[in-house]
């Protein structure tokens, strides 16, 4: 009876054996995909980073080598889709090709959403590559926008969301520091202007000239800030005092953003 019950128990340790084989193997070939997934990828954001690096240049910008990450898991599958969720690319230091007085933006970050690329247009590098939607998001250091107004002395800086400036300002043979805030307007074409129209001084002299010289100092101050201009054709659809500096908020529509486009 023993003899029996033994050999009744090997079919199902060889059968257990056999399973644990058969999932072992399958989690070889899921890993051996993940990895190639993964290489696939990364070959991906190399050469979007290429593609951008020369977008850039053609837009009469130029920043450091762009950082790209390609979003979604599985990637593969979306190769052979031809579709790519989202695309994020960040470029540092970007500015204007000309030097002048542009002001820099240390950081731009870029969201392209609904990007599509055919399996031909990657295999072959020929035709566009779109994004449906492209939002960048960059900030401008108060330190090079007080440089741009070039007013000794002075500063800038987030005061209950606005943009707030304090600067000493010789006014009738006194030594007074003004201070006030700025609104900040965006044009119709991206452009970006600083309108000072409310600015006083502690201890200002009660007379008609020392508030003219305020208003005189006001108008020297609201300038257009002369932003680079900025890659994938992106506009500027805000901009909002913060703590760290001026954040510029921009978008754009199907965009190529490689540089068949």
């Amino acid at each position: 009876m023993e003899h029996e019950q033994t050999y009744g128990r090997r079919p199902r340790r060889r059968g257990r054996k056999l399973l644990i084989g058969f999932v072992v193997l399958l989690l070889i070939l899921v890993g051996l995909v993940a990895v190639a997934d993964r290489v696939a990828v990364s070959v991906a954001e190399r050469t979007i980073a290429d593609e951008v690096s020369q977008q850039v240049a053609q837009q009469n910008a130029q920043s450091a080598p762009p950082e790209v990450e390609v979003a979604g898991f599985p990637f593969l599958t979306q190769v052979l889709d031809g579709r790519y969720e989202r695309i994020s690319i960040r470029l540092r230091d970007v500015q204007g090709s000309v030097q002048g007085d542009a002001v820099a933006l240390p950081s731009l970050n870029v969201d392209a959403r609904n990007v599509s690329a055919s399996l031909d247009t990657l295999r072959t590098g020929q035709g566009d590559v779109v994004a449906e939607t492209v939002n960048g998001t960059g900030t401008i250091s108060y330190q090079s926008l007080a440089a741009l107004l070039n007013r000794e002395g002075l500063a800038l800086a987030e005061q209950g969301g606005k943009l707030a400036v304090t600067a000493p300002v010789d006014i009738l043979g006194q030594r007074l520091t003004v201070t006030g805030t700025a609104d900040i307007v965006v044009g119709e074409q991206g452009g970006v202007a600083l309108k000072f129209d409310n600015l006083d001084a502690e201890g200002l002299p009660d007379a008609p000239l020392a508030r003219t010289l305020v208003n005189n100092f006001a108008r020297s101050i609201s300038v257009d800030v002369p932003l680079p201009e900025l890659p994938f054709g992106l506009t500027v659809r805000e901009v909002v005092p913060r703590p760290e500096g001026l954040t510029v908020t921009a978008d754009a529509r199907d965009v190529p953003i490689n540089a068949a486009g």
